[in-house]
């Protein structure tokens, strides 16, 4: 009786039309209910990827960090010592500045042009022996322009040769905590074989510096003397003696050609042996990223990499990421 009860039972459901259309919704519900968690799934995975993925750079070194807590967001042969052309620069800049800021130096005073400085060779503004600028114009044609004449005049008038200004650049150097791979030969950055025919240059070897030790000396500028991004920011820079106008060789500035934004400075550098080196660095809602590029294969990619490493640090710099770190502390 019981089997005959149930069976009674199943034919009464097939015949019930509102079993069939209850069924069918629950099956229709679950298809979109996974459909729905594919479709997250693949946006959560493409979130990831355009986090956590680096970009793949066409670079012998690079480096990106947080210019405000010093944290790693990138870093691809950041400790390899590698000629940095012109961007060696910025130890310069940093002993003009403490100089001026010391009292020792002051912005107004005159710098005579050696014979040297005269015809040091790369980029330069022009200048002749025996003439006469002020200290604040070397210092911004050595910024804006990278002019190799003001960096060697700079030298000469701050510790009487370029070889006594090579050894406070290696002693600030340890200073202020870069490592010891990175030693500097020159104040221009130019190699030896560019300086050898100056009896009076430090052209016994040649500056080597890491992509990570750029990155911590522009770190050191921003947080020390943060106004220097008033000069780094500049496009041009006229001298009346000469009557020119000197432009940046940062294209990332607005206006120029490989414009980024939030870019504001740093140095770019380039010789046949480092190839095309830039330190950037850009500020967007609060964040400033320090960016380094080195041995780039021409003028445009060492910009376009940089662009690279910037978009994937400032994505990185999001509230998602933020919340990420502060719990899993990923790097």
């Amino acid at each position: 009786m019981e089997s005959i009860s149930k069976q009674s039972s199943a034919a009464q459901n097939l015949q019930n039309p509102r079993v069939r259309p209850w069924r069918q919704n629950r099956r229709i519900q679950s298809k979109l209910s996974l459909m729905l968690l594919t479709l997250g799934v693949i946006l959560i995975a493409v979130y990831i990827i355009k986090i956590f993925i680096p970009p793949q750079l066409k670079v012998r070194a690079a480096v990106l960090i947080n210019a405000d807590t010093g944290k790693v967001l990138y870093s691809h042969n950041a400790d390899q010592a590698l000629p940095p052309a012109s961007m060696s620069k910025m130890m310069t800049e940093l002993i003009v500045l403490e100089a001026v800021d010391s009292g020792q130096h002051s912005w107004n005073e005159d710098v005579s042009v050696s014979h040297y400085a005269a015809e040091v060779p790369g980029s330069q503004i022009g200048i002749a022996a025996g003439e006469i600028y002020s200290l604040k114009q070397m210092f911004d044609a050595l910024v804006i322009h990278s002019a190799n004449d003001a960096a060697v005049a700079i030298a000469e008038h701050l510790s009487g040769s370029e070889t006594e200004f090579v050894y406070l650049m290696n002693e600030k150097a340890k200073h202020i905590g870069l490592s010891a791979k990175t030693v500097y030969a020159n104040a221009s950055g130019l190699t030896s074989g560019d300086l050898s025919g100056f009896a009076e240059a430090a052209s016994y070897s040649d500056t080597a510096m890491t992509a990570r030790d750029a990155a911590l000396l522009t770190r050191w500028l921003l947080q020390t003397y943060p106004d220097v991004l008033e000069v780094t920011g500049q496009k041009d820079i006229y001298i009346p003696q000469r009557e020119i106008s000197l432009h940046t060789t940062n294209l990332m500035l607005p206006g120029e050609a490989h414009a980024y934004n939030g870019i504001d400075g740093f140095k770019t550098g380039y010789t046949s042996q480092a190839g095309y080196c830039f330190t950037g660095t850009s500020k967007r809602g609060g964040s400033r990223l320090i960016s380094v590029v080195m041995g780039a294969g021409n003028s445009k990619e060492r910009f376009t990499e940089t662009s690279k490493l910037m978009d994937y640090g400032f994505r990185r710099q999001s509230a998602f990421w933020d919340t990420l770190t502060s719990v899993f502390w990923v790097n």
